[in-house]
């Protein structure tokens, strides 16, 4: 039986609940210049995050959204609606590309797929998931790939 966190929540899912090749897709979170702004003042604040018009001069030939603010989009959208893991989405590591940007008006969603699964074989009470997230925006353009280990709580033995 599947664990339920709270009534009518969706279920939160263990190690064991999962299989390769399993999909898993998120809500969507729209992206305007005023947020791609103020993340970029308090954490990236470089031209091309910050002025249209500088950006313009740049390879992005117009602003565009830090990579760390879509890596926090993508992770709100998988905390939210994407991945139902019992306990959260704890990262042991990963691999993370932005092969195109974000741009203000984009409207992000991330469709995840679990590529392996390993029980931990010290710890009986956990194990590791291979997870590969794309984040798109609406016109299905892949913004970012995330490939992350992560670790998730196994079922107590009944």
């Amino acid at each position: 039986m599947v664990k339920l966190k709270e009534q009518g929540a969706a279920p939160r899912l263990f190690l064991d609940d999962l299989h390769v090749g399993q999909f898993f897709a998120s809500g969507t979170h729209p992206l305007d210049e005023a947020q791609i702004l103020a993340f970029a003042q308090a954490f990236d604040p470089q031209p091309f995050h910050l002025d249209d018009a500088a950006a313009r001069t740049t390879l992005f030939g117009g602003l565009a959204a830090s990579g760390w603010h879509t890596a926090a989009v993508t992770m709100r959208l998988q905390v939210e609606s994407g991945l139902p893991f019992e306990g959260g989405i704890i990262g042991a590591g990963g691999e993370i590309s932005w092969p195109r940007p974000t741009r203000p008006g984009d409207i992000l969603r991330v469709e995840s797929e679990v590529l392996e699964i390993t029980p931990s074989r010290s710890r009986p009470d956990r194990g590791m998931a291979v997870v590969r997230s794309e984040t798109k925006n609406q016109r299905d353009e892949v913004l970012q790939v995330l490939v992350a280990k992560l670790v998730l709580p196994r079922r107590a033995a009944d």
